[in-house]
């Protein structure tokens, strides 16, 4: 049977897999972000994340049209479009370097990015002034560099943080800028070398998994208090981060 798996992998680790793919997606459902980061951290145990990324990418595209019904007057069409315009940039160039790399130390750079990231989140930085567009294209630049390994939601979820967003605006935006940045990235990684086969194999056995987890986390959006939601994702990030730093350092 596992001849059959993409990437070679064995039964445990696509077994492992699809659960941390089905968590991740319960996560994306519930709060509009997340999804990519804590799969990636997972899958970082066990595997050199980066060939997962353009799975992860299409998967997270297709998740929309699950996520899509009733978010629209939600979504703050002005800040997603100046991010996305920051994310674009900064694609080519991160995407280019990142695929160049090799597997310990991309897997050591992700955990480290990622690290990083939720210290600025559990920091609980806020903005006291409002954001001009200028401010968006930057934090979208930041994001489209972090989008190389596959983390590109986490600056822009602590940066909408940051400025108090509704949670139902928080979440519809989360959902359109990542959809937007994951379209930007992967015809860039299929120039570099990223996109294989095996991606077609990989959709095919996840998208089921994924369309479970996003509607089962989607029936609980109402009924889970955000804020506390969000410090537990960022607690379980922190702790998959720091546990593949000490594999690879140790």
């Amino acid at each position: 049977m596992s001849d059959a798996l993409p990437f070679g992998f064995t039964n445990g680790e696509a077994l492992y897999l699809a659960a941390a793919l089905f968590g991740a997606a319960v996560i994306r459902g519930l709060s509009g972000f997340g999804f990519s980061a804590i799969f990636v951290l997972f899958a970082a145990l066990v595997t050199n994340p980066l060939r997962l990324i353009p799975i992860v990418f299409s998967c997270e595209i297709l998740m929309t049209a699950f996520q899509a019904r009733g978010i629209g007057p939600h979504i703050d069409w002005r800040r997603s479009l100046t991010m996305l315009l920051g994310a674009g940039i900064a694609t080519v160039p991160s995407i280019y370097i990142m695929a160049r790399l090799d597997d310990s130390l991309a897997r050591l750079i992700i955990s480290c990015l990622i690290l990083a990231l939720c210290a600025v989140l559990i920091s609980g930085w806020q903005l006291r002034r409002p954001v001009k567009d200028t401010g968006h294209v930057v934090a979208g630049m930041v994001s489209g560099a972090a989008n190389s390994a596959g983390v590109g939601g986490l600056p822009i979820a602590g940066f909408l943080t940051a400025q108090n967003l509704p949670p139902a605006a928080f979440r519809a935006t989360m959902i359109i800028f990542l959809t937007g940045i994951d379209l930007m990235a992967l015809p860039v990684m299929a120039a570099n070398g990223l996109v294989s086969s095996n991606i077609w194999v990989g959709i095919l056995l996840a998208l089921p998994i994924i369309g479970a987890g996003v509607w089962l986390g989607g029936r609980f959006f109402e009924r889970v208090p955000q804020h506390r939601f969000r410090q537990g994702i960022i607690a379980l990030m922190t702790a998959l981060a720091l546990a593949n730093i000490a594999r690879l350092v140790l």
